[in-house]
């Protein structure tokens, strides 16, 4: 169940008013990032991969800088430098881009973790680590699905679809990993305040 347009609206809308008074500089990233909906997050860490040439998943002050800048968020260069130093927690003048994307995610209690593994863990039927169209398949019901009752999409079309809206935009491949799947719900629990009420459209969505 992706985050409906009345939860994106409700994260841009907490995002912006807590940009009005945060102070730490990671704070500050995670919020401009996930301002732009529950994908945000995600989206960073795609630019980030893109850019690793060399394959190491690490990022130095300067990839960093230019990630953050590429990506369109718009924070002051001592601001970004200030975010970097508190990331590079060994003061190696590396950070793990890993690590940097599970430093970015909102924090969450081990109930709202368990909820998302179960879910993952459901759609993933092959249990190969992602999910694709082919695993959805008997899990995700598209028999309501407007285009697929009028003849428009076939199974497949709309199951894509439905993929798609955790995938990273603009670099949808048809294919959605753990790490994913998790930020992506990061950024939907960031705009759920109550515990109870995550835990039921959790349940609800995918039938825990």
């Amino acid at each position: 169940m992706a985050a409906t347009q009345r939860q994106s609206r409700e994260l841009k809308q907490k995002c912006t008013e807590k940009l009005k008074t945060a102070k730490d500089p990671v704070e500050r990233l995670r919020l401009m990032c996930l301002q732009r909906g529950a994908n945000g997050i995600k989206g960073l860490g795609r630019t980030f991969r893109i850019m690793d040439d060399d394959g190491n998943r690490s990022l130095d002050v300067n990839e960093f800088m230019k990630g953050v800048r590429d990506y369109g968020v718009m924070m002051e260069k001592d601001e970004i430098k200030e975010a970097f130093g508190m990331l590079d927690k060994d003061g190696s003048g590396t950070i793990d881009f890993d690590e940097f994307l599970k430093a970015l995610r909102p924090p969450m209690s081990a109930a709202r973790k368990s909820l998302i593994s179960q879910a993952f863990r459901k759609l993933d039927k092959t249990g190969d680590g992602t999910i694709t169209v082919e695993d959805l398949k008997g899990v995700y019901n598209v028999k309501k699905h407007k285009k697929y009752l009028n003849g428009e999409w076939t199974e497949d079309q709309c199951l894509r679809e439905f993929l798609d809206s955790f995938d990273t935009p603009n670099e949808k491949d048809g294919v959605v990993t753990k790490e994913e799947f998790e930020n992506y719900y990061a950024g939907v629990s960031a705009s759920i305040d109550s515990d109870a009420y995550f835990d039921l459209m959790m349940r609800s969505a995918w039938k825990l």
